[in-house]
């Protein structure tokens, strides 16, 4: 996929989803206290083995959040491929949704863009936080499923359609101004409704913290390990870097805590 390309500067469309992934950090930043991890100081900026494909992860963690990672990978000069992601991942005091985005450009030039919320409890059962922290968004998700300017992106991985929730907001479209202007509209409203369930939160009983976390755990490590683009970025990058990538996206190796 990324040899065939050709050598398309996409540097101003990557810089656009890139600033947007910078001014919801900025949000994060403003409300909660962030440390970088030092397991990540040697991917702050990395390259592929032919020196073609740039890359750079950060890793966060604080009181109230357990793990933040705000990363991209791809070389806008010379390909038309990129992706960028800025996922935060709550500790166990409350049981707020986690926090997704992950923003793209595309070999056929258009964008990707995937916002969600990932549950914390089993929804099928849990009918009181359905309600509460997804019904919110069906009304946004049904009206862009009828978008013609969107074309619905479907992972092929079984494992990550589950993993994502029933109001996901995973779409495909060409680079014009209205698709990216939507994009940052989305993710913004988006990142401002968590952040007032954050503000409303009712604290996770003493004695279901652990467990709690311990679910976080296997949801954030099993989506960053069965993720199906890793086989590209091992090929990209040699097996020993892209272990490294993957295990930095869910803490394997981190420092703090």
């Amino acid at each position: 996929m990324l040899e065939q390309q050709p050598n398309v500067d996409s540097r101003t469309l990557f810089e656009q989803l890139w600033s947007l992934t910078n001014e919801l950090r900025q949000k994060i930043d403003a409300r909660f206290e962030l440390h970088p991890d030092p397991s990540v100081e040697n991917l702050q900026q990395y390259s592929s083995l032919d020196g073609n494909i740039k890359g750079s992860l950060t890793a966060f963690s604080g009181k109230e959040i357990d793990w933040l990672v705000h990363s991209w990978l791809g070389n806008p000069e010379k390909s038309t491929f990129s992706t960028m992601r800025l996922t935060t991942w709550l500790k166990s005091h409350i049981q707020v949704p986690h926090l997704a985005f992950e923003f793209g450009t595309l070999p056929n030039g258009n964008i990707l863009f995937y916002i969600d919320y990932i549950a914390r409890t089993e929804l099928l059962t849990d009918l009181a936080y359905l309600d509460r922290y997804y019904e919110p968004l069906n009304q946004t998700f049904l009206k862009l499923q009828e978008d013609s300017r969107l074309k619905v992106f479907t992972s092929k991985s079984l494992y990550l359609r589950l993993f994502q929730s029933p109001v996901k907001l995973c779409y495909t479209g060409a680079p014009t101004f209205e698709t990216l202007e939507l994009t940052r509209t989305l993710a913004h409203e988006t990142l401002d409704r968590w952040l007032t369930w954050i503000d409303a939160a009712e604290p996770v009983p003493e004695d279901a913290r652990t467990a709690l976390a311990a679910r976080d755990l296997a949801l954030r490590r099993n989506g960053a390990e069965r993720d199906p683009g890793n086989k590209f970025v091992a090929q990209m990058f040699g097996v020993e870097l892209a272990d490294k990538i993957v295990r930095s996206l869910w803490g394997g190796d981190r420092i703090s805590h």
